[in-house]
């Protein structure tokens, strides 16, 4: 057996629980005094160690991450996050997503102009071709589910998707985003007087397109204004996951198209585009047994995080949270899973200090407005797809397959012996 081996989910030093709970060698030995882990000490009676599994088992209770590896930067004019704001081309986001409607600041994003009154409307053949793709699928698929399948049809229907000029791109990112919501079911197959988004001429903003996709409640001014920012503010939001995808499969030259699934693929993993709906069910429980303290208690015994708290580019509430619970209090049915979402907040907070993230704002705005808990998710994806198609604009402009790191080789040396049966 190798040092490696025995060393792997065994016994670990100081020094690499530490690094492991993403934390100093005090605050690990603090953990041994409170009782929440266990030591023994090192052989030689020179330090201690600790069991690997317990380590992994108090950073899933705390919150605690292994420090990630090292990135390689990635320029982009994109997105900027400071001091506890974010920026979109140097103007803050919450501003723009407060003043301005989702389609005019993805165009403000794309382009760097304000193009006031733009709306995006889908051609008959991608949408006909993305509403059968998604209408073959089975009824228990998901929105993400959909919004893929959708994807690759829009593209089957473009003939100049392999265009990577500038104008190509975007014209072709302001028909695929109404095709996206045009090919989603409508929520009871009712009409709730707004435009969809397949129809040839459709005004309407995203939002009013996207709403009876949802919710089969009517829509009102208030929360259509929510969702609308809930759009704009999501756009995107520095080098996330799915980001990191789309830029990814751009630097190879992927089409604009394949960058979208790319982002879509990443975003319904479960440490991504999940995390809205699980703060919706939590906040439906809240609702249901008339508390958060049992919830939140429940979370913790079970060695869960809390749903929609914390972020770790914030040290203070997330401004997108904060901008739509803004909102989120001219909205009258909001009243009570707003106050549901503030207790969660206040409960957790006797102990960790942590604050509302744009996940808990989105489960308030999917628990009153009646929608599923998967809404928050279907929100997300269509809302990033302006910043991904962004980031492969930019990434279109630099070198071609820049972003291909090297594998560091963790196996047996060779030369090894072949296998035998």
């Amino acid at each position: 057996m190798t040092e490696r081996s025995e060393a792997d989910g065994r016994r670990l030093t100081t020094r690499e629980t530490a690094e492991r709970l993403g934390v100093k060698p005090e605050t690990v030995y603090a953990y041994v005094s409170r009782g929440q882990l266990s030591s023994s000490r090192a052989p030689g009676g020179r330090g201690s160690t600790f069991d690997a599994a317990e380590v992994d088992a108090l950073a899933r209770r705390t919150g605690r991450r292994e420090p990630a590896p090292a990135e390689p930067a990635v320029r982009t004019g994109i997105t900027l996050i400071a001091d506890d704001r974010y920026y979109f081309r140097g103007v803050d986001a919450t501003e723009l997503a407060a003043r301005y409607a989702y389609e005019e600041v993805a165009e403000w994003l794309w382009t760097g102009e304000l193009r006031p009154g733009i709306r995006f409307t889908a051609p008959e053949q991608a949408v006909a071709a993305a509403r059968r793709a998604v209408g073959a699928l089975p009824v228990h698929c998901g929105s993400t589910d959909r919004l893929r399948v959708a994807v690759v049809a829009a593209a089957a229907a473009d003939p100049l998707r392999f265009d990577l000029s500038r104008e190509t791109v975007l014209g072709g990112a302001r028909s695929l985003i109404p095709a996206l919501v045009a090919a989603l079911p409508t929520v009871g197959g009712g009409e709730h007087g707004t435009v969809d988004a397949g129809e040839p001429g459709a005004s309407c903003g995203l939002a009013a397109q996207l709403w009876p996709k949802l919710t089969a409640r009517q829509p009102d001014g208030p929360s259509l204004a929510v969702l609308d920012t809930a759009l704009a503010l999501l756009i995107d939001h520095d080098l996330a996951a799915s980001t990191l995808a789309a830029r990814v499969a751009a630097s190879a030259r992927a089409h604009p198209y394949a960058v979208v699934s790319a982002g879509l693929g990443v975003l319904e993993g479960p440490l991504h585009g999940a995390a809205s709906g699980l703060a919706h069910r939590m906040l439906a429980e809240v609702l249901e047994r008339g508390g958060a303290a049992p919830v939140v208690a429940d979370h913790l015994r079970a060695g869960r995080r809390v749903p929609g708290l914390g972020h770790r580019l914030y040290t203070g509430e997330d401004p997108r949270a904060r901008t739509l619970f803004g909102l989120l209090e001219r909205v009258p049915q909001a009243g009570p899973a707003l106050a549901a979402a503030r207790d969660v907040v206040a409960t957790t907070a006797r102990d960790v200090p942590l604050h509302a993230n744009v996940d808990l704002a989105l489960a308030v705005l999917s628990v009153a407005s009646g929608m599923p808990a998967e809404a928050g998710e279907t929100v997300f994806a269509i809302a990033r797809t302006a910043g991904w198609i962004a980031h492969a604009l930019e990434e279109y402009g630099e070198r071609p397959l820049r972003m291909r790191p090297s594998g560091h080789y963790t196996g047996p040396r060779p030369p090894q012996p072949l296998p035998s049966p």
